[in-house]
């Protein structure tokens, strides 16, 4: 296998977190490596709604945007940020069909970050998106798209039975690379390497 950098190999998306503040100095670090991702025309059309745990009302406005199974887990996260996406490029208005690729890319990036912090995030497709838009009052132009939780992984021995401790213990897994990288056409996998 080939070496990975290290914060990659690092990286993972617990469901266990520890109350514990994130640092503003961390956190700020993490989304300027979000701020340093590529994206189409550099638009950078991501932003994030950042709720911190230690301002209580902002963090469970947060909260209560999340769909009630994130709810359990997300809520002792450090931070809880939701991201929205600008749907339209600002050089000429025209639909930008990738914004949310580049979203990805900076929540990528901001992982990474995260990871050589001594953080993880978990990312949450399990949001309520119409109640984003009305508790922060996104205006149009602008689509709500997921959440992300940050903060200090829970290492204390769980309770006996936790199903999200069971899915924290579990091994990271991956799909080979000859069953997602094609050449020639579809489904044949590229020879690539040894």
């Amino acid at each position: 296998m080939s070496k990975l950098i290290p914060a990659i190999e690092k990286r993972w998306s617990p469901y266990r977190f520890t109350p514990q503040v994130v640092e503003d100095e961390k956190l700020v670090r993490c989304l300027d490596a979000a701020r340093w991702a590529a994206s189409s025309y550099n638009d950078q059309p991501w932003h994030f709604i950042v709720a911190k745990r230690e301002q209580e009302v902002a963090f469970n406005t947060a909260v209560g945007c999340l769909l009630e199974a994130n709810q359990g887990w997300a809520k002792n996260a450090g931070v809880l940020m939701l991201t929205v996406i600008r749907t339209t490029f600002q050089q000429n208005n025209k639909p930008n069909r990738v914004a949310l690729h580049d979203l990805g890319a900076a929540a990528a990036h901001l992982a990474l970050q995260a990871a050589e912090e001594g953080l993880q995030i978990h990312q949450m497709a399990g949001v309520n998106l119409s109640q984003v838009r009305l508790a922060y009052s996104i205006p149009g132009g602008y689509e709500p798209q997921t959440a992300i939780a940050i903060g200090y992984v829970d290492t204390s021995e769980a309770e006996a039975g936790d199903p999200l401790a069971a899915r924290d213990a579990g091994d990271r897994k991956r799909r080979p690379l000859d069953q997602f990288v094609f050449a020639g056409r579809w489904g044949e996998g590229a020879k690539l390497g040894s």
